[in-house]
């Protein structure tokens, strides 16, 4: 049996070795940290607050949005903190912790676009039977049984990946725990490992594909059949950004599983990570704030009661402090 050491800690990539530029990528992934986190939680909110768009397509793109908020919040954080203090170490156990939420995350996001996919296609192809096929309760279970199935398939990704011994090096060429860059340091079985998780990978997202390769061909079908125009226009407007958010997780996922991160300079494995792990948190709510004329009603609603709320806070203010004042007078006279 060989000799391995025991590692208990990581050594994450550094963009620079200048501090200065360290400081100035920690500031611009703040911004886009900062952006995405504001972009989500106004979708949700908006969502939340206007009894609207209390529908299944709304109710599923509020846990979309919750999804992305909390898959860049497992990566972004710990750069931003590491490029400021001037460290560039994670624990195992943080190491751990990534992976384990930014696979479960990711998945259930995926299984959250799968079944906002078929929301669509109930939605268009079946409306008569949609009251019945898509009901709060249904929806409860098919959101929990994403959540599960997330949990579930992290589980098993990540307990295959830590019981692989590490040889001496702890050096990981990316900005977080990737799952290929913790392969690459592994010492025993890896391509084993790495075969048996590509196979999984590779067998869900096979199905899920011809899955919504049926759907949306249905989906377009039904819409070209409409005889109006204005309803086709509006079944595409609902399905579009939908469609446009699945290719960018496709594609993201794509380069994620497929991409040969051995052959590849660390610069192209970083910009690879930004697009699977960034891109989407960051343009979801650009796509559907953008597109979507109900989002931006509610958004507008709540912009206006919150300048409404301070203003008439300040206006409380100022009628207290003149009758304060009054007072003062009267009672001094």
């Amino acid at each position: 049996m060989g000799n391995f050491t025991i590692i208990t800690e990581f050594l994450l990539m550094e963009f620079s070795s200048t501090w200065e530029l360290q400081i100035a990528h920690a500031l611009l992934f703040l911004l886009i940290y900062l952006a995405a986190l504001m972009g989500n939680v106004l979708t949700i909110a908006a969502i939340v607050t206007d009894r609207h768009l209390h529908s299944p397509m709304y109710f599923f793109l509020s846990n979309l949005s919750l999804l992305d908020i909390c898959t860049i919040s497992v990566t972004l954080p710990k750069f931003i903190l590491n490029a400021i203090v001037g460290s560039h170490s994670i624990s195992l156990l943080g190491c751990i912790a990534q992976v384990f939420f930014f696979i479960l995350f990711i998945s259930t996001e995926f299984a959250v676009l799968i079944a906002m996919s078929y929301d669509r296609f109930v939605a268009i192809c079946h409306p008569l039977h949609y009251g019945v096929s898509m009901t709060p309760a249904r929806c409860l279970w098919v959101t929990g049984g994403s959540w599960l199935s997330g949990l579930l398939y992290s589980a098993l990704h990540t307990g295959n990946i830590f019981r692989l011994p590490f040889s001496g090096s702890n050096v990981i060429h990316q900005f977080f725990c990737d799952v290929s860059q913790i392969l690459e340091v592994a010492s025993s079985d890896v391509f084993k490992t790495e075969f048996v998780l590509l196979s999984i990978s590779s067998g869900i997202f096979l199905l899920c594909f011809i899955f919504l390769i049926i759907s949306y061909a249905c989906i377009f079908s039904s819409v070209y059949k409409m005889p109006s125009v204005e309803g086709r226009y509006k079944a595409l407007s609902t399905c579009f950004p939908q469609l446009i958010i699945l290719v960018l997780f496709l594609i993201s996922a794509m380069c994620a599983v497929l991409w040969p991160t051995s052959d590849s300079s660390p610069i192209q494995n970083v910009l690879i990570a930004i697009v699977y792990a960034i891109l989407p948190p960051f343009m979801n709510p650009i796509i559907y704030s953008l597109r979507n004329r109900k989002i931006k009603i509610a958004l507008g609603r709540i912009i206006k009661w919150t300048l409404f709320s301070k203003k008439r806070i300040e206006k409380c203010e100022n009628e207290r402090g003149i009758l304060i004042g009054c007072c003062s007078i009267k009672w001094y006279n």
